[in-house]
């Protein structure tokens, strides 16, 4: 076998906790310090107390800000922007919706109706 192959392995490792609590256990560290322990922890003291470690929340309640705000100019923009079609607008004003299906159908008919309003070329010069 190879020698000196594994981590120094220290036997009496302190945990200090960041309310003051201190225990031993085994780590490669001699010493390193946690934010929450069993001494402070809601779920062992039973107190209901709410645990923030470096602002998570915080940071996620400002992402949630920022995203509900890009929502509400996104929509206001959506309403403030004309339709295409005149047509269109109309339905979707009576509440109406279409199916794509629908909507080509109705393009189909409007190309139609305008070959057959087309005067063919010879007739005019006639």
């Amino acid at each position: 076998m190879k020698q000196n192959l594994h981590p120094q392995w220290n036997h009496a490792a302190v945990v200090t906790c960041s309310c003051g609590n201190t225990f031993t256990t085994g780590s490669q560290q001699d010493s390193f310090t946690v934010d929450i322990c069993n001494k402070c922890h809601p779920f062992f003291t039973g107190e209901m107390r709410f645990v923030d470690r470096q602002g998570r929340v915080d940071r996620f309640m400002q992402k949630m800000n920022v995203a509900q705000q890009k929502q509400a100019a996104k929509s206001s923009a959506k309403k403030a922007a004309p339709p295409v079609d005149p047509e269109i607008a109309e339905e979707l004003a009576s509440g109406e919706t279409l199916s794509y299906k629908q909507i080509l159908q109705k393009e189909q008919n409007k190309l139609k109706n305008m070959a057959k309003n087309r005067v063919p070329e010879q007739v005019k010069a006639a």
